[in-house]
């Protein structure tokens, strides 16, 4: 097994973590330059439909504004609500049992994913709110992509997913 040695000049010690894992304990500023994302596949009970940025800009936008715990400054997002999103895909509101019982695998093009229960990011059914951000402070993202998933129901910004290239809804019986 690959290990990776770290000094930890403060306290004067060493430590040996397998590299794997000495990748994880890096801040999550430090990340590696992930292959834009052009397009966005939503896939419902197996069936995808790939969204252009030309589609979402088409769709009803929502702007959000959030303090992005990384930066500890106050971002502007624009884009279109994932119940929105999702809703054009077949699953609303008025589908309730089975919104209780999705979850929606978000993935980036790097490969980084998050899970939402789909109630999560129903604007009916919490105070937070999802998004599929397509601009900040009114300009094109750029280096996340073109398609960012925002959410304002957490103190830290660790799932959002920069660079979104999927949204994979999964229902469990």
């Amino acid at each position: 097994m690959t290990r990776r040695w770290f000094a930890c000049t403060a306290l004067g010690c060493l430590l040996a973590l397998p590299a794997g894992l000495a990748q994880m304990a890096m801040p999550a500023e430090a990340h590696a330059p992930a292959k834009p994302s052009t397009s966005l596949v939503v896939t419902v009970d197996g069936k995808a439909v790939t969204y252009t940025l030309a589609d979402l800009q088409a769709m009803p936008q929502r702007t959000l504004t959030v303090e992005n715990g990384h930066t500890q400054a106050k971002e502007t997002y624009t884009g279109v609500a994932v119940s929105e999103l999702l809703a054009k895909s077949g699953i609303s509101m008025e589908t309730l049992k089975r919104v209780y019982h999705s979850y929606i695998k978000a993935e980036g093009t790097d490969h980084y994913w998050v899970l939402y229960s789909a109630s999560e990011v129903q604007s009916g059914l919490r105070q937070g709110d999802a998004i599929i951000a397509i601009a900040l402070d009114g300009k094109p993202l750029t280096t996340d992509g073109q398609f960012k998933i925002v959410e304002t129901g957490e103190k830290r910004p660790a799932r959002w997913v920069r660079n979104l290239m999927a949204l994979t809804v999964v229902t469990v019986e």
